[in-house]
């Protein structure tokens, strides 16, 4: 997974001190209820799609463009499923990030369901009782896009100062 250019340039000036990036889950369903999920490539596990927000970009666009990127489906959003700050991170190079998560729910509208690009190793649409495994970062976001109750928010709270690390 490459870095983006605009990260690139902000750790050119800011080194490995904390970046507070807006990121954006896209929960992707057919017309038959089922899931898209990609197999990544870093971490070899079933995970929904995302990835962060372009400079200017807004988080649908971001949804819809990632979505693409990844597996070759378009799609359309039709609601914000939740909004959540997560624990700040360390990557195995030591830049330290933090991300605004924004999960929106998807309705697929063409494309095919497909490798993509360099970030997934499968890709591939799933019935909400039959996923993969998962980590509880995606289960919760499939959860809460499953229902039509309002946007999920975390109560208010600290968060933890320090970064969680990322395994290399």
């Amino acid at each position: 997974m490459a870095t983006p250019e605009f990260i690139r340039e902000l750790r050119a000036a800011v080194g490995q001190r904390p970046l507070f990036l807006a990121a954006v889950t896209a929960i992707v369903q057919d017309d038959a209820g089922r899931v898209l999920l990609g197999r990544r490539t870093d971490t070899g596990r079933w995970a929904v799609i995302g990835g962060i927000c372009e400079p200017g970009e807004q988080p649908a666009e971001t949804a819809v463009r990632e979505v693409h990127e990844e597996t070759g489906v378009d799609c359309v959003v039709e609601r914000i499923v939740l909004v959540e700050t997560r624990e700040p991170v360390r990557y195995p190079n030591g830049d330290v990030c933090q991300f605004l998560d924004i999960t929106v729910r998807c309705r697929a509208v063409g494309g095919r369901a497909r490798v993509n690009d360099d970030e997934s190793l499968e890709v591939g649409w799933f019935d909400l009782d039959a996923l993969p495994p998962l980590e509880e970062f995606g289960r919760f976001r499939i959860k809460q896009a499953a229902n039509d109750g309002p946007a999920w928010f975390v109560p208010a709270g600290p968060l933890p100062e320090s970064p969680v690390d990322v395994p290399g």
